[in-house]
């Protein structure tokens, strides 16, 4: 077992998904985030079956830095209750997980996301 965490949100638009990722890779959250094209998902929300167009973000980080990473999230998020969930990385290759480990910051260095949040257009 690692450290290291893959971390899957899903966002409404490419841009917001595009804002959340270039904001955690920014201050550091994340090494990386890949946004998938768009997927469909079907689930029940309000008591009602939602069909609806999302765009993945699969965000490798640390797993002590994953409660900042869902503090970002929250803070730039579209969505009341968005996806957040957090899967432990077991193996991988060993550099590029010295990679992820080399991109992010520790903890205590990490500014908050909501203090350096860019201005909305």
């Amino acid at each position: 077992m690692t450290d290291k965490v893959l971390i899957l949100a899903a966002s409404p638009t490419r841009r917001e998904a595009r804002k959340i990722a270039r904001q955690l890779v920014k201050v550091r959250l994340a090494a990386c985030v890949n946004i998938t094209q768009s997927v469909q998902s079907i689930y029940r929300w309000g008591g009602k079956l939602a069909d609806e167009k999302e765009f993945l973000l699969l965000i490798k980080s640390t797993r002590d830095l994953f409660a900042e990473v869902r503090k970002a999230i929250l803070a730039l998020h579209s969505y009341t209750t968005p996806e957040i969930i957090c899967l432990p990385i077991v193996d991988g290759s060993p550099d590029y997980l010295n990679w992820i480990g080399d991109s992010v910051k520790h903890p205590d260095q990490v500014e908050s996301a909501q203090t350096t949040r860019e201005p909305k257009p």
